[in-house]
């Protein structure tokens, strides 16, 4: 029997192996063996009854908790196993909690140990009462998405939704002694970042590493929900145009959908009591979709690749997005995210862990890259509509106000210089003003 996960060999007992009980006590439990060597060898130990009294006894006053510790025999040697069950509340080694992960003893710090402590205690950081928001207070345009995509996805019934908000939240558990919830506050309030500041959502379109345009989205978690996608998809990517007989055949580098549910998993998992923003960086060839937060205990992103139970760090935001429509229930994202790719015929997606960071990478399929469109020449050359031309090939997204900063030209001529090309079919307008880019025509 060698060590793994659940035991461990110890030649000679020491006070300090209190802390190896605490971590099997707070992790799924384990064996300690006192006398035997890492090879499993069995050494014996000289004063068997002694610890056999001094052992439980200080178990039980160091640590709070019972363990059975039994006097064992091999080859006429004697040596001591000592069996601790896994507990339901926090174990604490003055003060210290330890964590039993793989084969390692761990020390919980920082956000480990907070979402350790609400984990064993039942209470999550999103269920907390916020004092400061109230019902009133709340989001008109949250409370219409939520509508709008619960009755489509048929998760909550008309009569169910035509309802006061207060009473919707109620029956979606988002109230505590008539209270919002944390949950509620950031789902439904437009102003997330009273709450918490890093709430939103960043994205950057980059060019090796140089950033080339970027924008924040901001509101509550249902406005970001609604808007990233599109936002995404209208100003940072282009598709590649085929034809199909007649009908023409739009094909973005990344999977819509993958990169969809990639989205809500980061909003829904996001540890936003870290104060830092969901970040989206966008390349070429590549997107990386990044948040704030832990992964299950004993889980490693190898875990998340395989099948596995539904284990939402925010269980209430959670539960909003999956009565929106937005997410399944059942620990499923991830392999819709791995189906999507496939279905483009992109690699699958590879998960990052970087402590407290887990990010998301998705490849480019190649086939579906655009090419960068080079600058018409000739009789533009030298004039003001050849370099609004250049500063769209190097921007896509700049605004004609933006512009003026550049060309040192007023907005009036710049507008008309646009009009100019835009008639002559030189550039296009992709999308609306705010999230729109423009499009240079070869």
């Amino acid at each position: 029997m060698a060590e793994n996960q659940n035991i461990e060999w110890k030649e000679s007992w020491r006070d300090e192996y209190l802390k190896w009980i605490c971590g099997f006590a707070n992790a799924q439990g384990g064996r300690i063996y006192i006398g035997k060597k890492d090879d499993g060898t069995v050494l014996g130990v000289s004063d068997a009854k002694k610890l056999m009294e001094d052992i439980p006894n200080k178990i039980q006053n160091k640590l709070g908790i019972v363990a059975d510790v039994n006097l064992l025999t091999e080859e006429g040697l004697e040596y001591i196993e000592i069996v601790v069950s896994p507990w339901a509340f926090p174990v604490n080694y003055d003060g210290e909690y330890h964590y039993r992960s793989g084969s390692t003893k761990q020390q919980l710090r920082g956000n480990a140990l907070t979402n350790f402590l609400m984990s064993k205690t039942g209470i999550k950081w999103d269920a907390a009462p916020v004092s400061n928001i109230m019902v009133a207070d709340l989001d008109k345009e949250s409370f219409d998405i939520f509508r709008r995509e619960a009755l489509r996805s048929g998760r909550m019934a008309k009569e169910d939704l035509n309802i006061p908000n207060a009473e919707l939240l109620d029956k979606l558990d988002l109230l505590i002694d008539d209270k919002l919830k944390r949950a509620g506050a950031l789902c439904f309030y437009r102003n997330a970042e009273k709450i918490i500041s890093g709430c939103y959502v960043k994205i950057g379109k980059f060019e090796g590493s140089e950033l080339l345009y970027q924008d924040e989205v901001h509101g509550s978690l249902l406005l970001m929900a609604d808007r990233v996608i599109d936002l995404i998809y209208l100003k940072y990517l282009k598709a590649a145009v085929s034809y199909h007989k007649e009908t023409r055949v739009e094909t973005y580098p990344f999977a819509r959908d993958a990169v969809r549910e990639a989205v809500y998993n980061a909003l829904i998992h996001c540890n936003w009591a870290d104060n830092n923003p969901i970040q989206i960086r966008i390349d070429e060839d590549v997107m990386y979709i990044s948040n704030s937060s832990l992964l299950p205990f004993g889980w490693t992103a190898e875990t998340l690749l395989e099948a596995h139970s539904s284990k939402p760090f925010n269980p209430d935001i959670a539960r909003v997005f999956y009565r929106a429509g937005y997410i399944e229930s059942w620990g499923r994202g991830i392999q819709k995210i791995c189906d999507a790719c496939k279905n483009l015929g992109a690699d699958e997606p590879e998960y990052i862990v970087h402590g407290e960071d887990i990010m998301v990478k998705f490849n480019a399929l190649q086939s579906a890259k655009v090419s960068k469109p080079k600058v018409p020449n000739g009789s533009l050359n030298g004039s003001l509509e050849f370099e609004i031309l250049k500063l769209i090939h190097d921007n896509p997204a700049l605004t004609a106000s933006e512009m003026t900063k550049s060309l040192n030209a007023g907005l009036r001529t710049v507008y008309r210089a646009l009009d100019k090309l835009k008639n002559e079919g030189k550039i296009e307008r992709i999308g609306g003003k705010r999230y729109g880019h423009w499009q240079i025509n070869d």
